[in-house]
């Protein structure tokens, strides 16, 4: 059977599926998904079946007039299938994007805790951080923007991008079935990220990229 990706009103989602999310072994628990049900605008589920095997909570809006995917907490099953179904996440998130913001360039972004997450965003132009570059100012800012966005600009560091709080306890959850495949210039990303913190990175993609990407 295929795997079937949807998206809903965060705020329709009932106690039982935020339990179910909650049992799928991933990093977080019911009471921070009931936080999350608050806090995004949209929820995402990836299905083998009636096997939940994935879900993202996220919001798609403006930031000073930028539209952006803001990837609030996202949780992908330790599987077999881990990267389709990650792939899935991600292509409905484009998809989504393409809906609400077509012939713009969009942001996406998220919170990190490990380096094996940042394959999420592989699809994207110009990631930042990235391993070996050093950011300018305007990259600098949206590390600023995104924080705040995030909540966790009273910890947040801009020179690395990294964030020693995170006190809603969201990010991008993906345990690589490879972990040794890990490069090290990603694993030198997260070299500064205490236990309990977080990278903020994102990247860009084109309008004409994103048609691709966001296309059924």
């Amino acid at each position: 059977m295929g795997l079937a990706v949807t998206t809903n009103d965060a705020s329709a989602l009932t106690d039982a599926e935020l339990e179910e999310m909650a049992s799928m072994d991933g990093a977080f628990d019911h009471d921070l998904l009931v936080q999350a049900k608050e806090d995004w605008v949209l929820s995402t589920t990836a299905r083998d079946g009636a096997t939940l095997h994935g879900f993202t909570f996220s919001t798609l809006e403006r930031i000073g007039g930028t539209p952006c995917v803001l990837l609030g907490v996202m949780s992908v099953r330790r599987h077999s299938r881990r990267d389709a179904v990650l792939k899935g996440l991600m292509k409905e998130a484009f998809h989504r994007a393409l809906m609400a913001f077509p012939d713009e360039d969009v942001v996406v972004g998220g919170r990190f805790a490990a380096p094996d997450a940042l394959i999420a965003l592989k699809q994207l132009d110009d990631v930042i951080p990235s391993p070996g570059s050093r950011a300018v100012g305007e990259e600098r800012a949206w590390g600023r923007r995104l924080a705040k966005r995030f909540g966790v600009d009273a910890a947040y560091r801009a020179e690395d991008f990294v964030a020693d709080k995170n006190p809603n306890g969201g990010f991008i959850d993906f345990v690589s079935a490879k972990p040794e495949s890990i490069a090290a210039g990603p694993r030198s990303l997260f070299s500064s990220v205490k236990s309990g913190g977080v990278l903020i990175a994102y990247g860009w993609t084109m309008a004409e990229d994103l048609a691709k990407l966001g296309a059924r």
